[in-house]
């Protein structure tokens, strides 16, 4: 980047080096230039919830804003968040976290912000499973720490093996990043899978774990979430156990994340949120609240939406020919292989040499918004997010099979 200032005396710090424009930000914000421009664009490159936050959630915000509610607020969190934080974590994870124990920050972003930003070095390792949600190594790459990639395959429903997180860590080694259900894939690992992790993880005692569980509740075929936490109680003090009212309550917007660690943890994260951000919202913290305390039904009426839009996106992507697509177990992301289509050209004229070259064309020429697998550290691939309307999700495969029809070579 432009370093501004003088060559001796340059304005930004070299760590701008480091930081790029996550892939999902960048063709949501190509998406809105088209669209600005008069085209139809639909967009499936951001993982947003379309539905409406639960009403009584914007209830008890308004409650709090009207009680007084409406001053700093501690840096970790307020009591009775954190409490609603504690009881939830009791009732849905089997896993038990003190006050002290657990924080809150702006979205589920800033707990990772704040844990590698106390904990990465130059020098430190991160082991990522691939495909990861772009953010992960950006994070990590912040701080001069090296993220180290264990691949997750199709063929194994994007789980992450024993086998490959065995061979990924070395004696530089400081965290492991869990994110199931996954985000780009919608990937899922039950008990027996965590256990097998649990067993690499206890050979390797400088590992520590951030499970990120933002997606718990949306998963789908009859299966369940367990946290690592639960299943390893012995590893507890290595874990942080990351979640947040974004994906589950469709709250994206009123920016709430929390986790549960152990105290020293916890402890250096809030003191690095307090120079940075302070205390979140209050009225957001009240909102949060109340959704983890509100009845579950809510969120199994949306999941029940997520799963006939689910069946309907992966049966209409198998039926392309040339494509293939896994069946996402969790989250709302499908993540469909597009390996025949490389090496040929669209009736636009576009050569497709790398799935970033499918997206980009499929924008242009059909109008349709998503993000390209390789951001997501695996291609030939494509990420579609299906959190929006049946209509929408027809079209958009529509145009995809469009394309795809139109290709030559």
């Amino acid at each position: 980047m432009d370093k501004g200032g003088d060559t001796a005396h340059p304005l930004f710090a070299q760590r701008m080096d480091r930081l790029g424009v996550p892939a999902t930000i960048a063709m949501a914000q190509r998406a809105r230039t088209l669209r600005a421009q008069g085209e139809k664009v639909l967009s499936l490159a951001l993982g947003e919830p379309d539905f409406a936050t639960p009403a009584a959630v914007i209830e008890a915000a308004h409650r709090a804003a009207l009680d007084g509610q409406t001053k700093y607020p501690p840096v970790d969190g307020t009591p009775a968040l954190k409490a609603a934080i504690a009881r939830k974590f009791a009732r849905e994870n089997a896993l038990e976290y003190a006050p002290a124990e657990i924080m809150v920050s702006n979205g589920g972003k800033q707990v990772i912000f704040n844990a590698f930003m106390a904990t990465v070095q130059p020098g430190d390792e991160v082991v990522i499973p691939r495909p990861y949600w772009v953010s992960y190594p950006l994070i990590v790459q912040i701080f001069g720490g090296t993220p180290v990639y264990a691949d997750c395959h199709e063929a194994d429903g994007f789980r992450l093996t024993a086998a490959a997180l065995e061979a990924a860590i070395t004696p530089r080694t400081k965290w492991l990043v869990l994110n199931f259900p996954n985000n780009p894939t919608g990937g899922t690992m039950g008990r027996a899978d965590l256990e097998a992790i649990a067993e690499v993880l206890r050979r390797h005692p400088h590992v520590h774990v951030l499970s990120d569980e933002i997606y718990e509740h949306l998963i789908y075929d009859g299966q369940r979430h367990v946290s690592l936490a639960a299943v390893a109680p012995d590893l507890k003090g290595r874990i942080l156990t990351l979640n947040g009212v974004s994906k589950a309550y469709a709250m994206t917007g009123w920016r709430v994340g929390y986790v549960g660690g152990p105290v020293p943890l916890i402890r250096a994260m809030t003191a690095i949120q307090g120079s940075a951000t302070s205390g979140i919202c209050s009225i957001s913290q009240a909102a949060a609240a109340a959704a983890l305390d509100g009845p579950p039904d809510i969120i199994a009426q949306m999941c029940a939406v997520y799963d006939r839009r689910r069946k309907l996106v992966v049966s209409t992507l198998r039926n392309i020919p040339g494509l293939t697509c896994a069946m996402p177990h969790g989250a709302f992301y499908a993540y469909p292989g597009i390996a025949a289509c490389m090496g040929r050209t669209t009736a636009g004229g576009q050569l497709l040499k790398t799935d970033e070259d499918f997206a980009i064309a499929l924008l242009n020429e059909q109008h349709v918004a998503l993000v390209h697998g390789s951001a997501f550290g695996q291609g030939p691939y494509l990420r579609l997010s299906y959190a929006t309307s049946d209509d929408i999700l027809t079209e958009a495969c529509a145009r995809i099979a469009r394309l795809v029809d139109g290709l030559t070579g």
